[in-house]
């Protein structure tokens, strides 16, 4: 009776061992830098110098009244629309490939390897793409046009063409996404519905589209925050210049190339402000099914 009523007093520690090292990386790895931020946010810190100067809620007096610093979100409206046509995208393929179809092993692997290929990569790829006299202006050629657009000078259509580089990149993710979740549903429920006469439409509409619901809603959850925080492939590709400054690379630009620490730690407590307001609002108007059964 000892070493049990030993064991019974020590297994409450049992999993808090288990735990201490994961927490201990995340509050040492995430939390802490946080709270730096927080602290740097209220200071007019450059970076280098020892010396802080308390400034309170200036930084954020000014990113909210100096219209150049706050309205390089609407460069963010571009990417968050394409997100909808990469959802859409995802959705479509995932739905078709989730029936029987030929090569679907193969269909599956081009559209994710996008995904698989480093982001530094892809933004030269496609910087190339996109020159002129580049593979775009090649292939538009073929079809007469002789003389394209200036796809990364022209600041009407910059923005598009970064965006467009984004679906191609991470359709492949909420593709994956979306096929497991698919595959997930019961078969017997495709089968009972087929043999009742209904179409693929139908079967997607009634019986595929509620049972991924949970998944759409972290698709899109990923897609608003990534819309807001888009940075390598147009800092690599313009470099912000020509209307495709996003709301980080200015972040980054005031911070290592103005030396204004405490104003880009603001920019950033705002921008992690928005995702958390976002994903909150998607919970609350989209709410967990499982939850509000039980």
């Amino acid at each position: 009776m000892k070493p049990t009523t030993r064991y019974g007093r020590l297994a409450w520690l049992t999993p808090w061992l288990y735990l201490a090292v994961p927490l201990a990386l995340l509050v040492t790895f995430t939390y802490v830098p946080v709270g730096a931020m927080l602290s740097y946010s209220l200071t007019d810190w450059d970076g280098v110098s020892p010396d802080r100067e308390f400034v309170g809620v200036d930084n954020y007096v000014a990113l909210f009244t100096r219209p150049e610093l706050f309205k390089v979100f609407v460069v963010s409206l571009y990417y968050l629309v394409a997100s909808v046509v990469q959802i859409g995208v995802a959705l479509y393929f995932a739905a078709v490939l989730t029936f029987r179809t030929r090569f679907r092993n193969l269909f599956k692997g081009i559209l994710f390897f996008p995904y698989l290929v480093n982001g530094v990569a892809v933004a030269f790829v496609f910087l190339y793409f996109f020159r002129r006299g580049g593979t775009l202006d090649t292939v538009l050629g073929l079809f007469g046009v002789a003389d394209g657009p200036f796809w990364l000078g022209d600041r009407d259509i910059v923005n598009i063409s970064l965006s467009g580089v984004s679906v191609w990149r991470f359709a492949g993710l909420n593709f994956v996404l979306f096929l497991g979740a698919m595959q997930s549903i019961p078969q017997e429920l495709h089968e009972a519905a087929e043999l009742d006469g209904a179409g693929r439409w139908q079967v997607f509409r009634h019986i595929i589209a509620p049972g991924i619901r949970p998944v759409i809603g972290l698709s899109v959850i990923l897609a608003v925050s990534g819309s807001l925080s888009v940075f390598e492939i147009p800092y690599i590709m313009t470099g912000g210049a020509g209307g495709s400054l996003t709301f980080v690379i200015q972040t980054v630009k005031l911070a290592f190339q103005f030396n204004k620490t405490g104003l880009a730690s603001a920019a950033a407590v705002v921008l992690l402000a928005l995702i958390l307001l976002i994903t909150w609002a998607q919970r609350r108007l989209v709410p967990d099914e499982r939850r509000s059964a039980a």
